[in-house]
């Protein structure tokens, strides 16, 4: 009987450190190949065709991490461990970081649909009120002053609706100097006083700490409608383009292949850098993808395009990786696709 008990308790033990290992989350994040899903049904363009062929975008899967997914990137090449600070904002929380990342996502839909209206010819009209928080750090003068979603309207006394304006007037001030915001929280206005301070890992640089994107609506004829669901980040931004621009045109720009990739895209058609691109390549090729566009980043040594080609010499995959800098790369390779 007590030796039954002595072996309940061993088993019970085990258990209850099995359940810790699981559950007792580390400082860090876990990344590995996610998906490569066909954006057909996610771009709903009024009238569209249906073509032959796809574009896919591809996605990393992240997870906070135990000691089995620990454990689990030290034997696994395609998965990844990140500090937490890698990916979090100081001070920011899960929620605040998937507003972040829904918020990229909402800005590369807008830079997709324009550049893809503009390629085919068709209307679209962009109207600017202000810029949006999407982050602030934490220990910052902006984190007991302003919200994520606040809508900056003014700078002192003087309307602004372009990141790249307001960041220069900013980053031209030094620290101490006090900027007076207007600013738009839940349809309300209010008026905000607030001051630069040096950053803590850059104390020649001062600030307020927040991150902002462009608070822009669209109108577009024919009408169009993106649903990316819970799906956040900007890395997308270069597929949806294709899909859109593919849904206007009545000639099928995939012809019959089937094409993923990544990348970010601008309101001029400039295709930028993501991150977890070795993993992507990798869920694409799962997928059945047989070219994969990659930025190229104008050549730099360690570009995403480079990175691309290694992960997929490293895993013997049979996907052509295409480089990309802008959009117009893109449509011209397409254009000239057999």
């Amino acid at each position: 009987m007590e030796k039954r008990i002595r072996i309940l308790n061993v088993l019970l033990v085990f258990g209850i450190i099995l359940v810790l290992l699981v559950f007792i989350p580390l400082p860090y994040y876990v990344t590995k190949p996610g998906l490569a899903e066909p954006l057909r049904p996610y771009v709903k363009v009024e009238g569209a065709n249906k073509d032959k062929g796809e574009f896919m975008m591809t996605t990393v899967s992240m997870s906070k991490a135990n000691i089995y997914s620990y454990i689990g990137t030290l034997v696994n090449s395609d998965h990844h461990l990140y500090k937490t600070d890698e990916i979090m904002v100081k001070g920011e929380s899960n929620e605040d970081y998937q507003f972040r990342q829904l918020r990229y996502m909402e800005e590369s839909k807008q830079a997709a649909i324009i550049n893809a209206y503009k390629q085919a010819g068709k209307h679209y009209q962009v109207t600017k009120n202000g810029i949006i928080i999407v982050s602030i750090i934490k220990g910052m003068p902006a984190f007991d002053a302003l919200k994520l979603g606040d809508v900056i309207t003014k700078i002192n006394k003087r309307e602004v609706d372009s990141a790249k304006e307001f960041t220069t007037i900013l980053s031209s001030a030094k620290a101490g100097t006090r900027f007076n915001l207007q600013i738009n929280r839940n349809g309300k206005t209010k008026n905000v006083s607030i001051k630069t301070k040096p950053f803590q890992n850059e104390p020649n640089r001062a600030g307020l700490g927040v991150s902002i994107v462009e608070n822009i609506k669209l109108s577009t004829n024919p009408k169009v409608k993106i649903n990316s669901e819970e799906i956040g980040g900007p890395s997308a931004g270069l597929m949806f383009a294709l899909e859109i621009y593919d849904q206007l045109e009545k000639e099928s720009l995939a012809k019959g292949h089937e094409i993923a990739g990544t990348g970010t895209i601008d309101n001029k058609g400039m295709v930028g850098p993501i991150g977890g691109i070795s993993q992507k390549i990798v869920a694409a090729s799962k997928s059945g993808a047989e070219i994969f566009f990659a930025p190229y980043e104008n050549g730099k040594k360690d570009s995403n395009y480079n990175e691309a080609v290694k992960s997929a010499r490293a895993h013997h995959l049979k996907i052509k990786v295409i480089p990309i800098n802008s959009y117009h790369q893109a449509i011209a390779y397409l254009e000239k696709l057999k």
